[in-house]
């Protein structure tokens, strides 16, 4: 299973690059893991947040294999424990699910069609994060969930 990290907007900032960096390196002890960063549509100045959030969704959806596994990360998605994301690697791995995206949405969070498409949407928290900040602590979790597997130092209950 190959696992793709998806964000939309800017590069990762200098503070978040490195700990992704780090995270990205140890996950891909365990399955091979990219980053794609989509740049946000162009000309979109003057559209309102739905319209956006729709050009955002249209160019997701197209960028999207058949086959992929989609996770939303959204405010309203499913909470889940360390071991609970753990079991749903595990589970995606068993079913053969060829690649697994992780899919951060922009400025306005994602469309209703990107959601309807998602296999999964999933809250990382109650609390509103920076999006840079999110995909630090998505690739983070990403690898406890891969350590809790493998049984390894890393996580502790």
């Amino acid at each position: 299973m190959k696992l793709q990290f998806w964000s939309i907007g800017k590069a990762h900032e200098e503070y978040i690059r490195s700990g992704t960096d780090m995270f990205t390196k140890r996950i891909a002890n365990y399955y091979p893991v990219s980053w794609h960063i989509i740049p946000p549509p162009k000309n979109t100045g003057s559209m309102g947040a739905d319209e956006l959030k729709k050009k955002e969704g249209e160019l997701v959806l197209s960028l999207l294999g058949k086959d992929d596994y989609l996770v939303a990360l959204d405010e309203n998605g499913k909470n889940m424990r360390s071991s609970g994301l753990s079991a749903f690697l595990q589970a995606r791995g068993n079913e053969s699910t060829r690649q697994l995206v992780f899919l951060i949405g922009g400025a306005y969070g994602l469309h209703e069609s990107v959601l309807k498409r998602a296999g999964l949407t999933w809250s990382l928290s109650l609390l509103t994060f920076p999006h840079q900040l999110v995909r630090l602590i998505l690739a983070e979790q990403v690898y406890r969930a891969c350590s809790i597997l493998r049984n390894e130092k890393y996580h502790h209950e």
